[in-house]
């Protein structure tokens, strides 16, 4: 048994994608040994339950909770099958009443992993999506997983991509137990620039002397993005054959993202193997 994640939440609701992310983790979970917890929210925020509803609305309600309640425990019945069938020892299925964003942020401050989902273009969270609502939020790494296709991270190859930043610094150590379990990792370094206040005279040595440090096997590798990071972080994924991205989230001020497209953004929106962020 590999020595991970010692609890792992994963976001369990009725959506087609749910049963990939759960088969996902409910396998990592067998192979670190991991607690994990199916994390279903009835999609309602917390002040909707303090009451101060009149007429019909106040009628309504106690049957409208009882079906979201209902919804939640169904989804987190089809959890507990796919874990048992995976072999997963110790897991437990959580409701919270709350919305979904701040229910799976709630899951986060007790866990060392969150999975999820990749976002849904037409889905918005407080002007944001879920996905990126939870990654900004979120007081553990979160585990984004495609809306398409089936992965595992059984010695993946990873792709990091480092700019020296705080954010990736921060994702970088949470995803230690991820990285020693690599096949590979490349340090993917685009438009490097040299100085003390970059990536020093070497650009990619000291993260990549950091990680062999820990046993991890790393390869740096220099790249030039033609002015569109996030197309180029992307197609090297597929050029090397990537199982996963581990990267910063918003490394801007998210505003300055939003207003000029960011790594971030082109990443979550393209994505084709699972990116595990941290901000």
């Amino acid at each position: 048994m590999v020595h991970g994640y010692s609890t792992i939440g994963v976001y369990v609701d009725d959506s087609p994608q749910a049963q990939s992310r759960i088969a996902l983790a409910a396998h990592y979970a067998v192979g670190c040994g991991a607690h994990l917890v199916g994390v279903a929210a009835t999609g309602l925020p917390a002040y909707f339950h303090l009451g101060g509803l009149t007429g019909v609305a106040a009628a309504a309600a106690p049957a409208y909770l009882d079906q979201l309640k209902e919804q939640a425990y169904a989804a987190l019945g089809r959890f507990a099958r796919a874990a048992g069938r995976a072999g997963v020892q110790s897991f437990e299925k959580r409701v919270i009443e709350d919305d979904a964003g701040a229910a799976l942020c709630l899951q986060a401050r007790y866990s060392d992993l969150l999975v999820i989902g990749q976002h849904d273009l037409s889905d918005s969270l407080r002007g944001q999506t879920l996905t990126e609502y939870v990654m900004m939020n979120s007081a553990c790494p979160v585990l984004i997983v495609p809306a398409e296709g089936t992965f595992t991270l059984d010695a993946p190859r990873v792709l990091l991509a480092w700019d020296g930043g705080m954010q990736a610094a921060r994702t970088v150590h949470a995803a230690i137990p991820l990285l020693r379990q690599a096949a590979q990792v490349q340090v993917a370094i685009f438009d490097a620039e040299i100085g003390p206040q970059a990536h020093g005279e070497e650009p990619g040595a000291d993260i990549a002397l950091f990680l062999a440090r820990h046993g991890v096997k790393v390869e740096v590798s220099l790249l030039s993005s033609a002015g569109d990071v996030g197309g180029a972080l992307l197609a090297h994924t597929a050029y090397f054959g990537a199982d996963l991205i581990v990267m910063g989230g918003y490394g801007h001020a998210r505003f300055r993202e939003v207003l000029l497209g960011g790594v971030t953004r082109a990443v979550l929106d393209a994505m084709t193997v699972p990116v595990l962020m941290s901000h």
